[in-house]
C-alpha cells in the first residue's frame, strides 16, 4: 500500500552482471545451492534498483525472492505461469528476470524511470501476465487464466503470490470460493507471509486469525512452510502438483527485509513500530551496509560452490542537487484535522492502512478513542463510517485516492444516499509521484465520484489553502466532500492566503494577465504548472490570467464568467483524465452562464494511461509540463 518517494542514493552503487547469473545457473552446486546463492545476488541488484530509482518496495522484494528464485530457476516449464498479486515486489522479479534474459539486463537501470522499468507490473513490460499493484485481484486473474487455458488446450500451472495485508481485501475471500467449487487444481497461491504490512504488522493492524483453517474451511489444500527453506518449498510445491482436484495455497512464512540483517523485521505478530523498509529508498549509510553484508554473503557463496569470485560492477551516482523551496499539504492537513477534532468531539478519523502517508499518527496518538484503524479494507470502512454516520459521528475516512475514489465507489453512493455527511480524504492524487505507475497514479477521481448528488470534491494549490477547504468540508458544506490531496514535495509559484474563505464553485485570481487568455487548474501541481506556463507565454507575448480554482465539480459560473471577462481563450488543465475532468465542468457552467460565446475552449490533461517515470518524465509525458501547457495555448489564440 504505501509507497514512500524518497531521493535516489548518492555514492557509489553496486550491481552484478548477466554472464555472473549465467555462471551460477550453470555450475555443478545443488539445485538448494543455486538457488540461494542466485537469489542473494538478485537482492543484491534490487537493492541497486531501488536506490538508484530512489524508490521501491524493498521489504517485500526480499521476502518473497527465495520463493520467486525456486520457481524459475527450477519449478516453472513450458507455458507455465508466475505473477505477483501485491505487485509491490517487482523490483526483486525485476531482478530476476534481467538475470534470465527474461527482460534486458540494462533495464535494471531504469526503474520507475520512463520507458524503463515502472514501479508496479504492466503488461507492457516482458515477462508480466498481468497488471497488479492494485491489490486482491491476482487469485481472480488466475483462475480466469485458468479457464482459458482449459478452453484453449494449453495445460500450463499458474503461480500467484500474494502479500499477507493484501488478504484483508475482500475480493480475496470472493475468489477463493468458486476455485474450490471449480477445481482449479492448476492454481497455486503462495502467501508471502512477512508478517508486516505498510505501516505495522498484521497482527496489528488486522488479524488473520489462523489463516490455515480459514483456507482449509473454503476447499483448499493448504500447507504452512518455512518460505525461506528452499527444500520446503520444493516438497510443498511437489505436494500442490500432485493434488488434481482442489487448489492449492503455500503459506510461506517468510522475513521481511530477508537477506540484510538488519532490514529484515523479525517481529511475529507483535506490537513492533514501524518497519523500516517497506517502501523508499534506503539512506546512503544503510545502502552501503546492506550492500556490503550481501556481497560478503555472495562472495562465501561462491567459494562454497566452487566459483571464482564474481566481478562487482559499480555506478557512481552523484548527490541529488539541492534547492528550491517546495510545499507540502499533508503537514496542513494533519494540523487542520487535530484542530477540528478539538473543535467537535464527534469528528472520528478512519484510515486504511496508511496512517504515515496520511498523516494520521498525531490524530491517533492525540485521539486513540477516536481512530479506527480498518486495513487493507476500503469497502468495509466506507461503509463502517455511513454506519457511524447514521448514528451521529462526522466520520473522516483516508486513503490513497486511486483506491478510496474507485474501489468502495458503490459503498460511498449508497452513504450519500442516506444524506449523510462524510468527508473522504484522498492522498496520492494525480499523476505524480510518477514512479509508482498507474495503480497509484489517481488520475479518473472526479469521474468517479463528482456526479453523486451533493457531492462536493475540492483540492488546494498550496498548504494555506488545506484548512480552509477541510474546514468548509466539514461546517458548511451540505453533504459528502472528498478532498484531494497531492503527497509529493511540489514548488509552485501560487501565494496563497491564509484568510481565505472557500466559496462554492468559486476560486481566486493566482496571476493577472489582461484576460486575452485565461488559465484555468485546480490543486498543487496543477497550479505551479499554469503559473509556469503563464511565465513562460509572458515572453512571447502573451499576458495570461491564471484561476486556482479548487471546486473541481461544482462551478459557480456565473462567478467565473465575471472573473474570466471577455477572453478570447480558456484554457482548463487537469491533472486528471480529460474525459469528466474539471475542464468539463467549467465549459459546463460557463456554457450555462453565457459565456462561451466568441470565446476559444481548450481543455489540457491526460487522454492515455499515465506512464511510470520521474516526475518531470511523467508531466511531459501526458502533456502537463508548462513547455507543452504553453505551446497548446499559442497554438489555440
Amino acid at each position: 500500500m504505501g509507497d514512500l518517494i524518497t531521493e535516489a542514493v548518492s555514492g557509489t552503487l553496486y550491481y552484478l552482471d548477466k554472464p555472473a547469473f549465467t555462471r551460477v545457473q550453470e555450475c555443478n552446486a545443488s539445485a538448494e545451492q543455486r538457488t540461494s546463492l542466485f537469489a542473494d545476488m538478485a537482492r543484491l541488484n534490487t537493492l541497486y534498483m531501488i536506490a538508484n530509482a530512489g524508490s521501491g518496495h524493498i521489504g517485500s522484494s526480499f521476502s518473497s525472492m527465495d520463493v520467486v528464485a525456486w520457481l524459475y530457476l527450477n519449478e516453472m516449464k513450458g507455458e507455465d505461469l508466475y505473477f505477483s498479486s501485491k505487485g509491490h515486489d517487482a523490483p526483486g522479479l525485476y531482478a530476476v528476470l534481467t538475470a534470465l534474459d527474461v527482460l534486458p539486463f540494462d533495464k535494471i537501470h531504469k526503474l520507475r524511470k520512463i520507458d524503463g522499468l515502472p514501479g508496479h507490473p504492466d503488461v507492457g513490460v516482458a515477462g508480466m501476465v498481468t497488471n497488479t499493484g492494485s491489490l486482491g485481484m491476482g487469485i481472480s486473474k488466475a483462475k480466469g487464466m485458468a479457464f482459458a487455458n482449459r478452453m484453449l488446450d494449453k495445460p500450463a500451472r499458474i503461480y500467484v503470490m500474494t502479500g499477507d495485508g493484501e488478504l484483508q481485501e475482500g475480493q480475496i475471500w470472493e475468489s477463493l470460493i468458486s476455485a474450490a467449487n471449480h477445481g482449479v487444481a492448476e492454481v497455486t497461491v503462495i502467501v508471502d507471509h512477512n508478517k508486516i504490512q505498510s505501516d505495522y504488522s498484521v497482527e496489528r493492524t488486522s488479524s488473520l486469525g489462523d489463516l490455515e483453517a480459514k483456507f482449509e474451511s473454503f476447499g483448499w489444500h493448504t500447507q504452512s512452510i518455512d518460505g525461506h527453506d528452499i527444500d520446503a518449498m520444493r516438497d510443498a510445491l511437489n505436494a500442490a502438483r500432485q493434488d488434481e482436484k482442489r487448489p492449492s495455497v503455500i503459506i510461506a512464512n517468510t522475513i521481511k527485509g530477508k537477506g540484510v540483517s538488519f532490514m529484515e523485521g523479525v517481529s511475529v505478530d507483535s506490537d513492533v513500530e514501524r518497519f523500516q523498509f517497506h517502501s523508499g529508498a534506503p539512506q546512503a549509510e544503510d545502502y552501503t551496509r546492506g550492500a556490503q553484508e550481501l556481497i560478503s554473503r555472495i562472495l562465501d557463496g561462491h567459494k562454497a560452490a566452487g566459483l571464482p569470485e564474481p566481478e562487482f560492477e559499480t555506478v557512481e551516482r552523484p548527490a541529488a542537487p539541492q534547492g528550491g523551496n517546495p510545499v507540502k499539504l499533508f503537514p496542513s492537513y494533519t494540523a487542520a484535522l487535530l484542530d477540528q477534532a478539538k473543535r467537535n468531539d464527534k469528528i472520528v478519523a478512519l484510515d486504511a492502512d496508511l496512517v504515515l502517508d496520511m498523516g494520521l499518527e498525531p490524530f491517533r496518538d492525540t485521539h486513540p478513542d477516536r481512530f479506527v484503524e480498518c486495513g487493507i479494507a476500503e469497502m468495509d470502512m466506507v461503509s463502517q463510517a455511513g454506519g457511524m454516520a447514521l448514528k451521529g459521528l462526522l466520520p473522516i475516512v483516508h486513503s490513497f485516492s486511486c483506491f478510496l475514489s474507485t474501489r468502495p465507489n458503490e459503498q460511498i453512493y449508497n452513504n450519500a444516499t442516506e444524506h449523510t455527511k462524510i468527508v473522504y480524504v484522498g492522498g496520492l492524487s494525480g499523476a505524480l509521484p510518477g514512479g509508482p505507475g498507474h495503480s497509484h497514479q489517481s488520475v479518473r477521481e472526479i469521474s468517479a465520484l463528482g456526479s453523486i448528488p451533493k457531492m462536493a470534491m475540492v483540492e488546494p494549490a498550496h498548504p494555506d489553502e488545506v484548512a480552509p477547504l477541510l474546514d468548509w468540508c466539514l461546517n458548511t458544506h451540505d453533504g459528502p466532500s472528498f478532498l484531494r490531496l497531492v503527497s509529493i514535495p511540489y514548488e509552485t509559484a501560487y501565494e496563497a492566503d491564509a484568510s481565505w474563505t472557500p466559496a462554492a464553485g468559486q476560486g481566486r485570481v493566482a496571476r493577472k494577465g489582461d484576460g486575452s487568455a485565461v488559465l484555468i487548474a485546480s490543486g498543487l501541481v496543477g497550479t505551479a504548472q499554469a503559473l509556469k506556463a503563464a511565465d513562460r507565454l509572458s515572453g512571447e507575448g502573451v499576458d495570461a490570467t491564471v484561476i486556482s480554482l479548487p471546486f473541481l465539480n461544482i462551478i459557480d459560473g456565473e462567478w467565473l464568467a465575471k472573473t474570466i471577462g471577455g477572453a478570447k481563450l480558456i484554457a482548463t488543465i487537469d491533472n486528471h483524465y480529460r474525459r469528466y475532468g474539471q475542464g468539463d465542468a467549467v465549459a459546463t457552467a460557463l456554457a450555462e452562464a453565457g459565456a462561451l460565446s466568441g470565446c476559444k475552449f481548450v481543455r489540457l490533461g491526460l487522454d492515455l494511461t499515465p506512464p511510470s517515470g520521474t516526475n518531470d518524465q511523467v508531466l511531459k509525458a501526458v502533456g502537463l509540463d508548462e513547455e507543452t501547457i504553453a505551446a497548446a495555448v499559442k497554438a489555440a489564440l
